[in-house]
């Protein structure tokens, strides 16, 4: 799994290339681990080649202002799991979003 984070583009961010392990023992000194707190996420497949552009301006232009929730201060990030091709028209993706009840 990849997980690459999101935050405000107007703000600073740090994006992560990650992978899911079971411990972070014994890691090699050229890695660092990153654990994701717990919450509620608002979860969206972006399916196939294009920028995921347009579901970023759906869901923060559309989606969390008509919910019942905002964003939370939490990592924002993507898994690139196994259907994920760069650049095919079958790939997929999920984008999750820490949220709170407003």
């Amino acid at each position: 799994m990849v997980i690459l984070m999101y935050c405000n583009p107007t703000n600073r961010f740090v994006k992560w290339a990650c992978v899911e392990v079971e411990s972070i023992e014994n890691l090699p000194h050229e890695m660092y681990s990153l654990t994701i707190p717990g919450g509620s996420y608002a979860v969206f497949e972006h399916k196939g080649s294009g920028s995921p552009q347009d579901i970023f301006q759906y869901i923060y232009r559309e989606w969390i202002p008509k919910s019942k929730y905002q964003l939370d201060d939490r990592p924002h990030f993507e898994v690139l799991g196994a259907k994920y091709k760069f650049n095919d028209p079958t790939s997929e993706e999920e984008i999750w979003i820490p949220i709170k009840t407003k």
